[in-house]
């Protein structure tokens, strides 16, 4: 039986990488782009982050476990896996600073200190931060800063209500301290990055739901200073009053987003793209995760999308990968978050199918 048992465990791996090479023939990249698997079998993969050594951190947000990823002989793909911590609450944030690694679960912050010497030996981590417990939009995103310090967002805890507390992107230093509020009125962002030339932060938003399939739109955002405010619950979208809480105070009052995204898309994961293996046109713009909606009559999303700047003003809003949401909507992947290399391939996350993307370029 033992044999058998060994040539049927064969047959299921080759099964599934013959289904991951279909999976990967439906989509569509511009001219020159490859895609590749950088790791299969990463159940629920969410945001990454990358330590000095290169070793790829991976949250997941049902799953509770943390896993690191190794490429050890440098030729695109993950060559060891560990998982780091397990038994967590919604550990989707991960960033990581000076050896640490920070993990955001729904109600707490931890740092693994010297993580990358332990990958198979975790060291207990320290709790530098309490969060609110509540579970809708609960689901933290996290990134360190060009500054230094955490940054993460509180979601509302719900699809729309005036919660004190809540709807924010929070910065603290890496011990918890200093703890304030760096912008308002967003409902739920899963994704932020700050422009590679003029350090302003940037964000995606989440739009409320149930005001019909068109509306409101997912947003594209970007807060020049601290204490700046972006419409939730009073407004959406820059210009569409709330039916409940829009009499309280006008659109004209907030931030307005510098791109409306399709609605429902559920962006997610965003970077500016930084490094130089793409061409030079794609320096500084901005690659966009969404994860695709999960209540409209004709679902969309499922794609990476990509936005083009000049200054600080969105003129293009446009498909970069396309295809994980087939015909008879069927689905075949979600993409969540992304992460530049340092050779300049982009990794993403997709929580659905269970795996890393590589995208590279070879003119």
């Amino acid at each position: 039986m033992g044999k058998y048992h060994y040539l049927l465990v064969i047959l299921m791996t080759l099964s599934q990488a013959v289904s991951g090479a279909e999976n990967l023939t439906k989509l569509s990249l511009p001219k020159g782009f490859q895609i590749s698997y950088f790791a299969q079998g990463i159940e629920n993969a969410r945001s990454m982050a990358m330590g000095t050594r290169g070793t790829i951190f991976v949250g997941t947000r049902s799953l509770g476990k943390v896993y690191a990823l190794v490429d050890e002989d440098k030729d695109g793909q993950a060559d060891k896996r560990y998982v780091i911590a397990e038994g967590l609450r919604m550990p989707n944030g991960i960033a990581f600073h000076q050896g640490a690694l920070y993990v955001a679960e729904n109600h707490r912050i931890l740092r693994f200190t010297g993580i990358e010497r332990r990958l198979n030996n975790p060291p207990e981590p320290k709790v530098i931060a309490k969060l609110p417990r509540h579970t809708q939009h609960g689901w933290r995103y996290m990134r360190i800063g060009p500054d230094g310090h955490l940054y993460v967002a509180i979601g509302a805890p719900c699809n729309v209500c005036d919660a004190e507390g809540f709807a924010t992107i929070e910065r603290m230093r890496t011990d918890g301290s200093e703890r304030h509020v760096y912008a308002r009125g967003v409902r739920n962002s899963v994704g932020f990055d700050w422009h590679p030339v003029s350090g302003d932060f940037w964000f995606t938003d989440n739009g409320r739901d149930w005001l019909g399939d068109d509306m409101p739109p997912d947003e594209l955002n970007r807060a020049a200073h601290s204490g700046q405010h972006f419409g939730y619950p009073y407004c959406h979208g820059g210009d569409i009053p709330d039916p409940e809480y829009g009499h309280e105070r006008h659109c004209d009052q907030f931030v307005a987003p510098v791109q409306k995204l399709d609605p429902h898309v559920a962006a997610l994961g965003m970077r500016f793209y930084t490094g130089k293996q793409f061409p030079e046109t794609y320096r500084s713009k901005l690659f966009i995760a969404e994860h695709g909606s999960w209540n409209r009559t004709v679902p969309i999303g499922y794609r990476i999308s990509l936005v083009q700047l000049e200054g600080n003003k969105a003129v293009s809003y446009r498909p970069f990968i396309d295809g994980w949401l087939g015909a008879r909507h069927r689905v075949s992947g979600r993409p969540v978050d992304l992460l530049v290399m340092p050779d300049g391939s982009m990794l993403i996350s997709d929580d659905y199918a269970g795996v890393i993307y590589r995208v590279s370029y070879q003119p």
